[in-house]
């Protein structure tokens, strides 16, 4: 469900994310994003909601926690509570999706019964688990884009009631999900390597902007530089360095779009000692210099930015 009143949808690049994608009222929202239109990389970051996406077209990359798909049309991803997550773009290919996002307590965890005792807190307390992608072929595949399907409908025509029915559905879609998955033996996660990662990834957030050195960064975890940077690049697919560079270079981007500030001065207090690096970095990433990607703030009025 998009807020009519923000022209442009802003996703902050933060790893735990700290802003509200849903109304106290109303815990659920639709965000629909294209990767490379909108943007060609999300940072991996986790948040306390639900997350579904949901390919509508084209290809791209999803990761969940150490997973990383390629993710075509059709294809739903469940990113459970305080699970990790991120896209990429494919060189040469585009993905339009949507961000279904909605909070436990929607459905009632907050309350003293049966359902949340048995099912809701055990999702949100990481001791129940869902395939972390559901694509045409799966078995659970009709019931779950089916209830998507409806959501989406019901959000966009907002008849009366709308709201209840939104819910419905989505109890309907995690009682799918549990039939199938209580039926399994899930693989335990890797807790002690998300927690590890989620501290760098917390102080890359942080501190971006500043020297942030391997050395440092390998101190953090416990590791020596060597270890850390393989074990880096196993956990995420990138180097710690060029992490790093991608990161600054969205958060300067978000600047570029939504501030008046010069581009020197945002260059600078985005972590790049050199402006001609910067230009060059960033245009190598987006294929326009940074001059160019401002004046095209205007031009699309839905645009979704990391």
């Amino acid at each position: 469900m998009k807020n009519e009143k923000n022209d442009i949808i802003l996703r902050n690049p933060v790893y735990q994310e700290t802003k509200r994608h849903v109304d106290t009222m109303f815990a659920f929202n639709i965000y629909p994003c294209t990767i490379p239109d909108d943007f060609s990389f999300v940072p991996i970051h986790w948040h306390n909601s639900m997350e579904i996406i949901y390919v509508k077209q084209g290809k791209g990359n999803v990761r969940v926690d150490f997973e990383i798909f390629t993710a075509e049309a059709g294809d739903i991803f469940s990113v459970l509570p305080g699970h990790l997550h991120g896209l990429q773009n494919i060189p040469n290919a585009r993905m339009e999706y949507e961000n279904i996002i909605f909070d436990m307590n929607f459905l009632g965890s907050d309350k003293v019964d049966l359902c949340s005792q048995k099912y809701l807190l055990p999702i949100l307390n990481g001791k129940i688990s869902f395939p972390a992608r559901i694509g045409k072929g799966d078995s659970l595949y009709p019931s779950v884009s089916a209830c998507l399907d409806a959501c989406d409908h019901l959000c966009s025509t907002r008849p009366a009631g709308y709201e209840l029915g939104v819910k419905g559905y989505i109890t309907v879609l995690l009682s799918s999900l549990l039939q199938t998955t209580l039926k399994q033996t899930e693989k335990p996660a890797d807790e002690k390597n998300i927690q590890r990662l989620k501290t760098v990834l917390s102080c890359v957030e942080n501190d971006y902007n500043k020297k942030l050195t391997v050395r440092y960064m390998a101190d953090k975890c416990g590791y020596s530089a060597s270890h850390f940077m393989r074990w880096f690049k196993e956990m995420t697919g990138f180097g710690f360095a060029g992490y790093l560079i991608e990161y600054r270079l969205g958060k300067s981007a978000l600047a570029l779009r939504n501030t008046d500030d010069t581009i020197l001065n945002i260059s600078e207090t985005h972590g790049f000692d050199n402006l001609s690096n910067f230009n060059r970095l960033f245009k190598k990433r987006f294929g326009m210099t940074p001059s160019q990607f401002r004046n095209q703030r205007f031009e699309n009025s839905t645009q979704c930015i990391y």
